[in-house]
Parts: structure tokens; C-alpha cells; sequence
């Protein structure tokens, strides 16, 4: 079985991810809604996140269930990362 290349976190991922983890995991309530004159990298994730299937609209919205997975990843590496424990899954 071939392995895969490893492929280092690119400036615009890591725009998704910090796009990512402003979601509200708590709630399915909560959107979030990005503005056409937030900061042009904002809105470029957040139209490649809808175009990957994990928000809902090209600006936010909601996540989808595939969001909802990359968000709770997302969420729980950050919260390595910077404490040092994992966030418990709800």
C-alpha cells in the first residue's frame, strides 16, 4: 500500500480551520454569518468550505453533518495544541 505525501497546512486551510472553529458546537442553533467586507481571506474560506460541502451558504450559515465532523477535529486540535487536552465529544 502506497503511503500518501504528507502536505503541510497551507495559509488558505488554515483560514478554513480558524473558520471552522468559530462555530458553536454546543448548539445546531448558532450559525455563523460572514460579511462581504470582512477581511477577504475570511470570505474566501468560507466560500471554499461551501463549496467542499461544510457550511450551508457561500457566506456561513450552518454547518453541515460533514462541518459539523471537521469542526469537532478542528476544535479538538486546537485545544491540544494550546492546553494540551482534548475537548470531550458531546
Amino acid at each position: 500500500m502506497k503511503k500518501e505525501p504528507t502536505v503541510p497546512y497551507t495559509s488558505d486551510l488554515v483560514d478554513e480551520l480558524n473558520t471552522l472553529i468559530r462555530y458553536d458546537l454546543a448548539t445546531n442553533l448558532h450559525g455563523v454569518k460572514v460579511h462581504s467586507t470582512a477581511d477577504a481571506a475570511v470570505v474566501a474560506a468560507t466560500a471554499r468550505l461551501h463549496s467542499k460541502g461544510m457550511i450551508t451558504q457561500v457566506d456561513g450559515g450552518y454547518l453541515t453533518s460533514l462541518g459539523r465532523n471537521a469542526a469537532e477535529h478542528a476544535q479538538a486540535t486546537l485545544a491540544l495544541l494550546t492546553t494540551g487536552t482534548a475537548l470531550s465529544a458531546s
